[in-house]
């Protein structure tokens, strides 16, 4: 039996028919277009799923969409689409992803870092983004992508 939530996301509010037991993820894909967050492992073991739940990251696979309920929700196309945020533009210097399929995930992940604490060390960096894959770039250039960021806001 279908269940109407409302959310915020990206700062729009929006109210959708869910069943009890659809996912946040396949909510925000299928039903609401939010395309940044992937799917991949359905395990929440990978990251690339992950956005902030009223600005805490989490894995978007594994909760369900009714648990959500007038909560808000922020996913990478929540930036502004008129310009970069430091953050964006470091990942850009940096060359911080080959095929990108990370890229939303390890960006939410930054985003709550640098919310909590806008100089991170090297270590903090590697603790923060140690639950989100990436099978292309080593994560020597997200990490370095994030330090420069942490720079430019501080």
């Amino acid at each position: 039996m279908k269940q109407g939530i409302s959310l915020i996301v990206n700062g729009e509010a929006r109210t959708v028919d869910v069943e009890p037991t659809e996912l946040l993820l396949d909510v925000l894909r299928e039903k609401l277009g939010v395309k940044g967050p992937k799917f991949a492992c359905d395990t929440g073991t990978c990251g690339a799923c992950t956005v902030l739940l009223n600005g805490k990251s989490v894995r978007s696979c594994m909760i369900l969409a009714v648990e959500v309920d007038g909560q808000e929700i922020m996913t990478v196309e929540g930036f502004s689409r008129n310009e970069l945020t430091p953050l964006q533009e470091s990942f850009v210097e940096h060359s911080s992803f080959q095929c990108g399929f990370c890229a939303s995930g390890m960006t939410m992940v930054a985003v709550e870092l640098l919310n909590k604490n806008p100089d991170p060390t090297k270590e903090e960096v590697k603790e923060a983004i140690s639950g989100n894959l990436c099978r292309c770039t080593g994560y020597h250039s997200i990490v370095q992508g994030i330090l420069g960021a942490a720079r430019k806001i501080t």
